[in-house]
């Protein structure tokens, strides 16, 4: 008999699935979990998958979201495989036990990738490792980009994220085939995978299908429509047609992307700029999904696992030598991170201080980096009435101005330091070891709601992955999280106030000069 006729076979509410036997575990790619997002489905919350007749064929993974590729100077860095195909809306599954009795915890995995890049085929995204480790671990793919998280007056929002909320339904239904136990689900993301985690987790629908979360690199948020209804209209005007849902179904498909690519450049979390992103919307997300689990509104039972990497803003200012290039703006960089952050003078000037040696770029990475991630998940963990641990990866990569950049962990949470695509970021021979200790962690996590430190308190313990063995600081990992909190008490809202120009800068015309020369670079 052939390895795919003796491969395991599970039965989904929608058919049977074949899957491969690798290194002895039991692997099923590409099974869909909502039908095809096109033709009538284009813009519209997922349906359910046509049911199939036998069994399916589980062996390859299965198409990829609709999506531009990264830029060349992005790509030398990131992996990013492009499949083929309309049935994108898929998941695999690694168990090393297929069967309803194992009853084994569960890691469902949401990529990164800024809600318009990425997908589960990335080679370091491998569950293999986790199901070694007694994980059943699940990796899915949803819309991206315009298909995901466009915002028209005629179709509903958040596709994207309502993709994934189905595919967390369907493991809550289907995973015990798989060996896996639906009552002990972590849901787990990095960046965007991370801000979409915490916002299901938040989601009132949501409530009772996850235990824990592992939040990565994003912490739970929303952005104003307006911002991302910006966006459909920049995109409208290039292609000389109305913003609306229906109008951009009409669109032939790769224009589409390469429209939204072209408006795109000029965004980036430091310099902000037109983008998409999870919104309100009064059903999957009623409100802010980080105030309502501040409150304690929402998921007062679900352990968190989160963190950051100490140099995030590395990964999104050295590719194309945009590190350099904001540097030597200086002033209007400077600017533009305090209109980025609603900062007033006191900040950045505390920022000098703490880093006396240290230029634009690196002042204006680490103030963006702390209003964005570091303040957020510290007020999140402050808050939750359940257990929180918090940690920091602060390894630097063996590759020349990387340092410990934004999904450098990655490689280290899987384990996977072994394919190509992890040395892109990481440089050849990364310490197994470290990959070793944050690999044990997760799974522990995963396992028991206990990676193996202090649970977060008063004295703000965070567990940092870096050069040596494991460790915790106490107290604010990074001074300029205090002192930055000593000035901006919380994260504000936006609002008219956080518009003030500091004096002699026009912060909205400095924003706009940094971000044409940026983009200007980026051709």
């Amino acid at each position: 008999m052939t390895a795919e006729q003796t491969g395991p076979v599970v039965r989904t509410p929608h058919g049977a699935v074949r899957g491969r036997y690798e290194q002895g575990i039991a692997v099923f790619r590409g099974i869909p979990y909502a039908a095809p997002p096109f033709g009538p489905r284009r813009f519209r919350p997922p349906e359910p998958p046509e049911p199939w007749d036998g069994v399916r064929d589980a062996g390859a993974f299965g198409p990829t979201a609709p999506k531009p590729p990264y830029s060349e100077a992005f790509a030398r860095y990131l992996s990013d495989p492009v499949i083929s195909g309309d049935d994108c809306l898929n998941l695999n599954v690694w168990t090393p036990a297929p069967g309803p009795a194992a009853r084994l915890p569960v890691l469902v995995w949401l990529h990164g990738g800024a809600l318009t890049r990425g997908s589960s085929a990335v080679p370091v995204y491998d569950g293999r490792t986790f199901a070694r480790d007694g994980i059943v671990c699940v990796s899915v793919n949803y819309r991206l980009g315009v298909e995901g998280y466009g915002l028209f007056p005629d179709a509903p929002p958040n596709p994207g994220l309502r993709d994934q909320f189905a595919a967390l339904r369907w493991v809550h239904e289907t995973i015990t085939a798989f060996g896996g136990d639906p009552g002990n689900v972590t849901l787990a993301g990095q960046s965007a995978g991370a801000i979409s985690a915490g916002a299901l987790i938040a989601a009132p629908k949501a409530q009772g299908l996850v235990r824990r979360a592992i939040l990565q690199s994003g912490p739970p948020e929303v952005l104003e429509r307006d911002k991302v209804r910006r966006m459909v209209r920049r995109m409208a005007n290039r292609l000389k047609t109305p913003a609306t849902a229906e109008a951009f179904a009409a669109v032939d498909r790769d224009l589409l992307l390469r429209t939204q690519a072209d408006i795109g450049r000029l965004s980036s979390p430091v310099l902000g700029g037109p983008t998409f992103g999870i919104v309100e919307d009064g059903d999957l997300v009623p409100r802010d999904p980080l105030r309502a689990l501040v409150d304690g509104e929402a998921a007062q039972d679900v352990d968190l696992l989160m963190g950051w990497t100490h140099d995030e803003y590395r990964l999104w200012l050295v590719p194309g030598g945009l590190l350099e290039r904001v540097d030597r703006l200086g002033a209007v960089a400077l600017a533009g991170a305090m209109a980025r952050c609603h900062a007033g003078h006191e900040v950045p000037r505390r920022y000098r201080a703490l880093y006396p040696g240290a230029g634009t770029a690196e002042i204006v990475g680490q103030m963006v980096t702390d209003h964005l991630l570091r303040i957020p998940l510290h007020r999140l963990a402050d808050a939750r009435p359940g257990s929180s641990y918090v940690y920091e990866f602060a390894w630097p990569s063996l590759l020349s101005g990387l340092g410990a950049c934004h999904a450098l962990e990655l490689g280290f949470v899987f384990d996977t330091g072994d394919v190509p695509e992890s040395a892109r970021l990481a440089g050849e021979g990364a310490p197994q070891e470290l990959a070793d200790a944050m690999h044990a962690a997760w799974v522990r996590f995963a396992a028991t709601g206990d990676p193996g430190w202090q649970t977060w308190d008063d004295t703000h313990p965070v567990r940092i992955f870096g050069d040596g063995p494991p460790h915790i600081a106490y107290g604010p990992r990074d001074p300029e999280v205090a002192l930055w909190s000593a000035a901006v008490p919380t994260v504000p809202e936006p609002s008219p106030a956080s518009d003030a120009r500091p004096p002699g800068v026009e912060l909205a015309s400095a924003v706009r000069r940094l971000r044409r020369s940026v983009g200007a670079r980026r051709r």
